[in-house]
């Protein structure tokens, strides 16, 4: 029984680009207590590859979380796969803002220790005494009080795209960093303030409240289904678009637009630009914003040794790569001392 697709990307992602497949992008997460994370898995993987669902799910003993594709005809389908599971009937989908049939090429079900990587070790934390959830409106409402500090919850690479305006934007690469360094340079002192959070789809902020409740703060707030919830609110029901820039996506989009202000710029010129690429250099592979004239210029490369490198026949880089540490994750490698103008 296949529990993994092992074809080369290259060709999945080919077919992907050919298919006619009309596909909708969703992401949902869920913190509950699973027994047996790698039996859940095998089952997710069977049900979801027989359904057609392309993308990446984690699940651990506190959960899961998904960013993943469905074709459009397999909707329902989808739909009764999630209410055989007990924890998951009724969850909250969020569909993507723009939504883009090749978003996923293949669909990757892991095991891992967390669902959201945190770097806690406390076993009396509770992860479901979260912070109370607020829709668009109510959102809007409270960051906009003087006794609130508006906090983004997300990486340096993701803010410098799109924000909320007036938020305290953290310089840190992952979760696990954000955490200690949000309560020792943002929160102490402030214990009486309103704790207002929010990022792409929820899951960071729903832990992120609960650790904070944890630590002690009373008045702890979250946006209630992130960035890609908030942008189909405002837009139903009318309200005010408080979020300025693009929504940083970690799927072949990258980014989607929630308004059109511009207020990012190339890292290798310096002129506004908001739109990431990877280094076509495999052994840099560096995310990055390159404008369209850079990238034409540097052959989508983030300097000219890259462009030199990638230039060169296929065996000769991967003996340039030998012995070197395989940098695969792309979406944590937002600097390099490359890119001139990176803020």
């Amino acid at each position: 029984m296949k529990l993994c697709n092992r074809e080369d990307k290259r060709v999945l992602k080919e077919r992907i680009a050919q298919s006619n497949e009309k596909r909708s992008t969703i992401s949902f997460y869920k913190y509950a207590q699973i027994g047996n994370p790698q039996l859940f898995r095998d089952y997710l993987y069977i049900h979801f590859d027989e359904i057609g669902v392309l993308g990446r799910i984690y699940v651990a003993n506190e959960g899961i979380n998904a960013q993943i594709s469905v074709p459009e005809e397999k909707m329902e389908a989808f739909k009764e796969a999630l209410e055989t599971v007990v924890f998951l009937r009724n969850i909250r989908l969020n569909t993507a803002v723009e939504n883009k049939d090749t978003s996923f090429y293949k669909l990757v079900v892991k095991n891992r220790a967390k669902i959201l990587a945190d770097g806690l070790e406390d076993e009396t934390f509770d992860v479901s005494n979260k912070g109370l959830h607020l829709k668009a409106e109510e959102f809007n409402e409270m960051m906009q009080k003087e006794n609130t500090i508006l906090i983004d919850m997300r990486n340096h690479y993701e803010t410098e795209v799109g924000h909320f305006k007036g938020a305290i934007t953290p310089d840190v690469d992952n979760f696990r960093e954000s955490l200690p360094f949000i309560e020792d340079k943002i929160l102490k002192g402030n214990e009486d303030k309103n704790i207002l959070m929010y990022c792409t789809g929820g899951i960071r902020c729903e832990k992120a409240s609960a650790w904070y409740k944890h630590r002690g703060f009373k008045n702890v707030y979250q946006l209630e289904g992130g960035i890609i919830k908030y942008a189909h609110e405002i837009s139903e029901k009318k309200l005010p678009n408080l979020f300025v820039g693009k929504n940083f996506v970690f799927d072949e989009r990258l980014e989607e637009t929630i308004s059109p202000e511009v207020i990012a710029n190339c890292h290798t010129c310096g002129n506004p630009f908001d739109i990431h690429t990877n280094c076509a250099n495999v052994a840099c592979n560096v995310l990055f914003i390159q404008c369209d004239s850079c990238k034409e210029k540097l052959h989508n490369c983030c300097s000219e040794e890259c462009k030199e490198i990638a230039a060169l026949p296929e065996e000769v880089q991967k003996e340039l790569r030998k012995g070197r540490k395989s940098q695969r994750n792309v979406f944590k490698k937002g600097r390099s001392e490359k890119l001139l103008f990176k803020k």
